[in-house]
């Protein structure tokens, strides 16, 4: 059954994916393909920053991505707060780094998907907002660890208008989250985890102990080059609420 917090030893081997049939990339130009060694985490990788520089919150910027870090205390704990953006008009990101990942092998990393409803609202509907908090407590009782914070992420990237409209039809009709967004004619999921890749190795980090629950995570991470060495689970109890969102989710 299902139970609050992180667990599971579930291991994870790393595979290089064949990226699908994407024709198009962000300015319209063509899309390398993964296994050709010049897919998208080739080009980041000779781009992004090996260590982060000592810049005192000043904008940074390497030949494609920016980035711009301060200080934050939360009342979870201590973190740097970095800032980036993967290309020139994409949306903003933020990283939650807390102690050094770089003191292990492979840092607890979590790459959470923007959710305006359940991360900051509360809504009880998904397990967003649980999620969220469960995985930052988590790093930081590891005493290391990155929270990568995915904007432009809402409804599986359909948007914030999209998604409410699906809740309309979840509510009336008793549509799951997955057959309201094709009922709408929305698609399923279209999150990119690139930027992810991007701030981890800005970062230094190529290795990754993935707090989620999603081998679809595990498979999008690896496809940019960050070996994932486990999957560690990030559980919220099923309620009257979720328990819809939950069994799309799983099924």
């Amino acid at each position: 059954g299902r139970h609050e917090g992180v667990g599971g030893q579930g291991q994870v081997r790393p595979v290089l994916l064949e990226a699908p049939d994407r024709e198009q990339g962000h300015g319209g130009t063509p899309l390398p393909d993964v296994l050709g060694g010049v897919g998208r985490e080739g080009i980041h990788a000779g781009e992004a920053l090996t260590a982060p520089p000592d810049h005192g919150g000043a904008r940074v910027h390497d030949d494609r991505h920016e980035f711009a870090e301060s200080r934050l205390t939360t009342r979870h704990g201590e973190f740097r707060a970095i800032a980036f953006r993967e290309y020139e008009g994409g949306p903003e990101h933020l990283a939650l780094v807390h102690g050094d990942p770089a003191d292990v092998e492979a840092p607890l990393v979590r790459m959470h998907s923007e959710c305006l409803t359940g991360d900051v609202f509360g809504a009880r509907r998904c397990e967003c907002g649980a999620q969220l908090s469960i995985a930052i407590d988590a790093v930081v009782r590891a005493g290391r660890g990155v929270i990568v914070y995915l904007r432009g992420h809402e409804g599986r990237g359909i948007g914030l208008i999209a998604k409410i409209r699906t809740h309309v039809l979840q509510d009336e009709d008793g549509l799951d989250t997955i057959d309201s967004a094709l009922a709408l004619g929305l698609p399923v999921d279209v999150r990119d985890f690139g930027a992810a890749a991007v701030v981890l190795r800005h970062l230094g980090i190529d290795r990754v102990r993935l707090l989620s629950n999603s081998p679809a995570k595990v498979e999008a991470l690896t496809g940019y080059g960050i070996v994932v060495t486990e999957l560690v689970p990030v559980l919220e109890p099923a309620d009257e609420h979720n328990g819809r969102y939950l069994t799309a989710k799983r099924d």
